[in-house]
């Protein structure tokens, strides 16, 4: 990581720290408003963020539409998709269950889940619940299997089963030797909700009780079949599928589909109950200061640089760093961000879609970067 600038740290100190009674800058909020409208401008259907300091407190904003058709505005009590920032939440809860005395880190998968199309690979047998938490498993990525891709194209609406998605690794070997590099995989966190089902029966009741409760989160939600005709107040989601700049509407199809994945995604939240989350988390609420340590154990890529924790990101942002986790999804993004030298959280998201390429994408490419300058430069 580049060295950072001590004297600017401490600008953005001052910039945020305006004291209890002052909350949020005025001149801030107005510089973060006109970078979102900018986007929003190009064609991205709806941002919303939410961001937290000490002395500032909460202030939330959302520019745009949840429903583009009916003109509908997007506001702040609207939920968003949390996509892969669902892992963060999966590996409290593992986390949780390993200071209960539960599991242990070290203990090999295979003491609690006994799938033939997960056995069937050389070397599985070595893959340990800490291998799954900072994806050095080696265990192969199961939703880029043509077979299931196209069982999803052909029936978009339907809601898979964990095993069924994740039983398209079947026949295939190990990435590479367990514990030897890091790669991001999708199917470590499916297989961590499969093992915390194991040891509590039902991990979404568990998380309900140990994380939403515990928390007051109550806009956030775990979605299955059972609730997936709710009105829970989900914003639209969009994608350019023609690749033409014209964002479509494909609510159905991403409810659907983020309804069948769990410990890797399946969650939806108001921004203000993700920060409270990720405050929750950092402030010892969750997990014990040794527990916290751990999750900041970093693996390093290929270029030797930090990049994943047990369940949480590392982000070089040049002039400091930031811990969370990013997601993205066939109709929505969104990135949750703790800043340890600010002592600042803030979560941005947004109903289009932030996976596959398109013009308003390409567009739109240092949005996240622009909004943090705002809020913090």
């Amino acid at each position: 990581m580049k060295k950072r600038a001590t004297t600017f740290i401490l600008i953005l100190f001052s910039a945020l720290s305006m004291g209890q009674t002052n909350g949020f800058p005025e001149e801030k909020k107005e510089a973060v408003k006109a970078v979102l409208e900018k986007y929003t401008g190009m064609g991205i259907p709806g941002l919303a963020l939410t961001v937290y300091n000490p002395d500032a407190g909460f202030w939330s904003h959302a520019t745009g539409y949840s429903n583009v058709e009916n003109k509908d505005p997007l506001t702040s009590e609207h939920l968003f998709y949390l996509q892969s920032v669902s892992k963060t939440y999966m590996a409290v809860a593992i986390l949780q269950l390993y200071e209960k005395k539960k599991l242990d880190l070290n203990d090999p998968i295979t003491k609690y889940l006994s799938y033939d199309w997960l056995l069937d690979k050389e070397g599985v047998e070595k893959v340990t619940i800490k291998m799954l938490l900072n994806h050095t498993s080696g265990i192969p990525e199961y939703n880029t299997d043509p077979i299931l891709v196209s069982k999803i194209l052909h029936n978009p609406l339907k809601v898979f089963s964990v095993e069924e998605l994740v039983s398209h690794i079947q026949g295939k070997d190990m990435d590479f030797a367990p514990g030897t590099k890091y790669s991001y995989r999708n199917t470590n966190y499916e297989l961590l909700s499969l093992i915390a089902d194991k040891i509590t029966r039902d991990h979404v009741a568990y998380m309900e009780k140990h994380i939403f409760k515990k928390l007051g989160l109550k806009s956030t939600h775990y979605l299955s079949a059972n609730n997936i005709d709710d009105d829970l107040n989900i914003v639209d989601s969009y994608w350019d599928v023609l690749l033409v700049g014209i964002p479509t509407n494909v609510s159905k199809i991403q409810r659907a589909n983020v309804s069948s994945m769990k410990g890797d995604d399946g969650m939806v939240t108001s921004t203000k109950d993700a920060v409270l989350f990720l405050k929750g988390l950092v402030s010892g609420k969750l997990l014990k200061p040794k527990t916290l340590e751990m999750m900041q154990e970093f693996v390093l890529n290929d270029k030797g640089e930090k990049r994943y924790g047990l369940g949480i990101q590392y982000y070089d942002l040049d002039v400091t760093y930031a811990l969370g986790h990013s997601g993205g999804g066939i109709g929505a993004g969104c990135v949750l961000l703790y800043l340890p030298e600010l002592d600042s959280i803030v979560f941005m998201s947004t109903n289009f879609n932030t996976m596959m390429d398109s013009p308003i994408r390409r567009e739109a490419e240092n949005m996240q970067q622009d909004i943090l300058m705002a809020l913090f430069m």
